[in-house]
């Protein structure tokens, strides 16, 4: 419904006849539209974010990416929608910290972490923004300038911005 009417034309009525539900079963759990959304976001988000484990850092990265691109062309009008929510909202802001980005920063971390594990960088190269490159890079991309990223231009944020700059101190 999201997709078919955009987050102002979207209303509860339509989400609880939809579902089969009442709109006060709705309300008792997402007490705002915007709770609802971000809910429904989190939750069609939550099996994207796979971890890879193609047994090299690039491949891992590679995937990542491609993952992501085929997540955000898919969902880029609810990514809009839920950006400019929390903006607004800090309460939603929170929640979307906590149950959508932590765990990507977490997937982020575990595989970079495997890959010190392999030798194939050393631990100090990461750093608390490093994470947000790749899909946030995407992201961006897609969303805001309307240019969905190509395999050849994923490939090429990884081999020549990603890769250099977490392996350059490990000769």
């Amino acid at each position: 419904l999201l997709q078919e009417h955009g987050y102002d034309r979207l209303s509860l009525e339509a989400v609880a006849t939809t579902a089969r539900a009442s709109k006060a079963t709705l309300y008792r759990r997402w007490p705002t539209k915007a709770e609802l959304v971000l809910a429904a976001f989190v939750e069609g988000t939550r099996q994207v974010a796979v971890d890879p484990d193609t047994g090299t850092l690039r491949g891992d990265l590679l995937q990542l990416g491609e993952q992501c691109c085929a997540h955000v062309s898919a969902h880029a009008s609810t990514i809009r929608a839920v950006l400019v929510e929390t903006s607004r909202s800090a309460d939603l802001y929170a929640m979307m910290q906590e149950q959508f980005l932590d765990q990507r920063k977490a997937l982020m971390s575990h595989v970079l972490e495997r890959a010190v594990e392999r030798g194939e960088m050393k631990a100090s190269a990461i750093s608390e923004d490093l994470w947000d490159v790749l899909p946030g890079y995407l992201i961006y991309r897609t969303v805001l300038t309307g240019r969905a990223p190509s395999r050849a231009m994923i490939h090429d944020l990884v081999d020549n911005v990603l890769l250099p700059g977490l392996t350059r101190h490990n000769a």
